[in-house]
């Protein structure tokens, strides 16, 4: 328990937080994208792990940041590959962070309005909330597909301005990537945090440029404080 909070909830109106990595552990993605797609990949094409692994890669590298890299059709169009059944075989690894629903009912609690950003496709969000129920603690779930454009491009955070009407100085905004992260700040959202643990599987990342954060559990007694 800190003695201090990461965040000056007092002035908080509104919160925008990410889904993978943010409130739901990453490691169903990672293995999904990293160790499942190139084992389909290479029974598919008669290649080697290792091989279908290094084109996953650059694949890719060639399309970070975009929407194409968080979009599952074009992955199944490039691959010949049934991405959401392929989703479906390990959707046992779909998990809330152990901090998620404390975190969200205070934040809930407290009144603020809770926003979910998410770079997630459509098919892929349902997915999850089918087997997280995430929606019974937030209200409003906007994948960035729906707008055309990443949390990455300032495009984005425009129309979301536009969208929510929410105050820049008075919102925080909570991911796991840093890039996007700088993107906020860009934008000029005052109050940022990076989930220093997104992946249950992987070491502390060890993030210097933003505040971080580890157990969201230790925000809740200021969270509610702050309401009282």
């Amino acid at each position: 328990m800190y003695s201090n909070p990461l965040v000056p909830w007092h002035e908080i109106e509104t919160v925008l937080l990410d889904m993978d990595g943010t409130l739901l552990d990453l490691h169903f993605d990672s293995y999904f994208w990293l160790e499942l797609i190139p084992q389909k990949i290479a029974a598919k094409n008669g290649q080697s792990v290792a091989e279908a692994k290094a084109f996953m890669d650059l694949e890719l590298a060639r399309v970070a940041g975009t929407l194409q890299w968080y979009c599952l059709d074009y992955w199944q169009d490039l691959l010949g590959l049934d991405i959401m059944s392929a989703k479906r075989e390990i959707q046992h690894l779909i998990q809330m962070r152990p901090d998620t629903i404390p975190f969200l009912d205070a934040l809930r609690d407290s009144g603020k309005e809770v926003v979910l950003v998410t770079n997630a496709h459509r098919d892929g969000l349902s997915l999850k909330v089918e087997l997280t129920a995430l929606d019974n603690h937030i209200t409003r779930l906007i994948s960035t597909h729906d707008y055309g454009v990443t949390k990455e491009s300032q495009d984005l955070w425009e129309a979301l301005y536009k969208d929510i009407h929410f105050d820049p100085q008075a919102t925080l905004f909570v991911d796991d990537s840093v890039p996007i992260l700088h993107a906020a700040k860009t934008f000029g959202i005052k109050h940022l945090l990076c989930v220093e643990n997104p992946d249950s599987k992987q070491p502390n990342r060890g993030i210097t440029e933003f505040p971080s954060i580890i157990d969201y559990r230790n925000e809740v007694p200021f969270i509610t404080r702050e309401n009282g």
